[in-house]
């Protein structure tokens, strides 16, 4: 998986998902700018330039290193009918290997895209594609409990809740709790 052909390119009914390349380091800006304050609230405090070309450019290289090294798988969303506006992400993080074959998914959506079931459509596609191209036997999703849409999401999608987690993580400059939930893979195979 050296080159840019390798990447994956995920195809749902209105969707593309993909892992950016540098031209889309302009896209990636607006997509954060335009929903800074709906994302930000569920996000840890971005860096000082995250709103910058350099960053944004950066940021695609690591995630495209990353993609190859086994490490995380980073997509965003497309509209097939709208070019090149990001609408979305999902991201599958801290992917362990060995005895563990898990990861953490992530995901947010553009304000003005929630209850339209774009969420639902993209995190299934990537789940599949973890699950069968990847062979993750395990994703663990943890959401705020006050966030009821990501709540709603996992549990329609096939998460089991598992626990409890006080202070779990630093969102927008706060130690929130999280309820935790995962999903196993059921066609895992040793490879």
């Amino acid at each position: 998986m050296s080159n840019r052909a390798a990447l994956p390119l995920i195809s749902t009914p209105r969707l593309i998902l993909r892992l950016l390349s540098s031209p889309d380091a302009a896209g990636a800006i607006a997509y954060f700018k335009e929903n800074k304050e709906h994302l930000g609230q569920f996000s840890p405090l971005w860096p000082l330039d995250f709103f910058t070309e350099a960053y944004w450019k950066k940021q695609i290289d690591k995630n495209i290193q990353e993609f190859q090294c086994d490490q995380s798988a980073r997509f965003f969303l497309f509209e097939k009918d709208r070019g090149n506006r990001i609408i979305g992400n999902v991201s599958f993080n801290g992917i362990l290997r060995s005895a563990a074959q898990f990861c953490y998914l992530g995901y947010g959506i553009a304000q003005d895209k929630q209850g339209q079931g774009y969420m639902s459509e993209a995190v299934a596609a990537a789940l599949r594609y973890v699950f069968e191209e990847m062979n993750i036997h395990r994703v663990m999703a943890n959401y705020v409990p006050t966030n009821e849409r990501s709540g709603k999401l996992l549990k329609r999608l096939g998460f089991v809740v598992e626990g409890y987690a006080r202070d779990y993580l630093n969102l927008n400059g706060k130690w929130q709790d999280h309820i935790l939930t995962s999903i196993v893979n059921p066609d895992w195979k040793l490879r």
